[in-house]
């Protein structure tokens, strides 16, 4: 949705010297640095299971703790049961309603902010299975490149994104943790704006630019897996879409003018313009699913619902409820590999003051019921998949899973 400008040992690990041009991008290498990394233990077979819905935190407007929102909102993410947690990781990370209220000296690139800056190497540390991050570099922002990146601009960008695709690699190697490097709704930042009418300010020159940017950032995820031995853990690269609707019409938009022309390894959805109708919502999966560029090794499904929610000013409780158990049965159906509802605790609040309500948990602390549905459904999959481990000495496959998810979820 939119935002406000929205016992482990110890290695010293000292990145091997880089030639000056990496070979297959043309563009300068990271200077080698010294870091210090934790060899974290391996996820549990119940925390490493992809339980598939989950929720996230993003400039929360409120919270009941001392703690770093951050920290507080990660640490009930994990108490819901969730293997998957979303947050954003950005040079405004410190701010009123940020990860964190006060920045720390010395970040000046997000493999710092993921490596020094206490609260998010804390939460990247906790055993959740799957990281979703907005990675909004501190070169480059959210969308300089609308007008084009020069060389500079690229090369910064490239050395961002390789950078913290190593640490992610190096600190969490034989974790069996999943990282997902992605951004804010992608159509809202090719236009500039998140409105529907603004189909003139999807120009050549932006639609090159975001091109440019994203191949940009697939390829330092890319050389970076290739140059950083590692194992049982991974890395990928996503676009996130908006706009499908609008695009399945014809007009122009990411999914139709920019991604058959990337090859992002996944695709999020933030979903809001199908989300009511499910079988819209299927049909704009299918859409988005067509225009991806195949990707060798990668198999399966590769477009998630990275939002969809129901806020309160618009829904009583009870309706939130229904209509989110629609997108999670339709996102099960279909193969979404996450289901992400927005938010755990709402961001959003109107120049009065009044909570728009995109919440599992309320302004006063009430649990919802949409989040007693989350609740009861994780702790369901874990007791589901502890016992089939059990029986048959493996957890379910993916697609057994979704059945009895499915059937799971037609309960009252």
């Amino acid at each position: 949705m939119s935002f406000k400008p929205p016992l482990l040992a110890l290695t010293a690990l000292v990145l091997a010297p880089l030639s000056a041009l990496h070979p297959t991008s043309g563009l300068a290498a990271p200077v080698a640095v010294e870091q210090l990394h934790s060899e974290t233990a391996r996820l549990s077979d119940p925390d490493a299971f992809n339980y598939i819905i989950g929720t996230q935190t993003v400039s929360p407007a409120y919270q009941f703790t001392k703690e770093p929102r951050l920290v507080e909102t990660a640490e009930a993410i994990r108490a819901l049961g969730c293997s998957v947690i979303k947050f954003e990781l950005a040079r405004r990370y410190a701010r009123t309603n940020g990860n964190v209220p006060a920045p720390t000296a010395g970040i000046d690139s997000l493999m710092k902010l993921a490596r020094d800056e206490p609260s998010h190497r804390k939460v990247l540390d906790m055993p959740f299975a799957h990281f979703v991050l907005w990675a909004h570099t501190f070169a480059e922002g959210l969308s300089k490149w609308r007008h084009g990146m020069d060389k500079p601009a690229q090369e910064a960008e490239y050395r961002e994104l390789y950078d913290l695709t190593r640490h992610l690699l190096t600190s969490y190697d034989g974790s069996g943790k999943t990282f997902y490097l992605g951004h804010w709704e992608g159509d809202g930042l090719l236009r500039g704006t998140v409105a529907l009418e603004n189909d003139a300010k999807v120009t050549p020159e932006a639609v090159q630019g975001m091109i440019d940017w994203l191949n940009i950032r697939q390829r330092a995820v890319d050389d970076a897996k290739r140059d950083t031995p590692h194992r049982n853990v991974e890395v990928w690269h996503y676009t996130e879409v908006n706009h499908v609707k609008l695009a399945m019409q014809g007009r122009p938009a990411l999914v139709n003018r920019v991604l058959p022309n990337v090859p992002v390894d996944f695709v999020s959805y933030s979903s809001y313009d199908t989300q009511k109708d499910p079988a819209q919502l299927k049909a704009a999966l299918d859409f988005i699913e067509s225009r991806l560029t195949p990707k060798p090794g990668l198999t399966g499904r590769r477009v998630f619902l990275g939002e969809y929610g129901f806020p309160a000013i618009h829904h009583n409780p009870q309706e939130q409820d229904a209509l989110s158990r629609g997108v999670m049965r339709a996102g099960l159906e279909w193969g979404c590999p996450f289901i992400l509802y927005w938010e755990l605790y709402n961001n959003e609040v109107d120049p009065d003051g009044k909570q728009r309500g995109f919440w599992l948990i309320d302004d006063k602390g009430v649990k919802q019921p949409v989040y007693e549905t989350h609740r009861r459904f994780l702790a369901w999959a874990r007791q589901h998949v502890a016992g089939i481990t059990r029986q048959t000495g493996k957890p379910p496959r993916d697609a057994d899973f979704r059945l009895e998810a499915l059937r799971f979820l037609q309960r009252p």
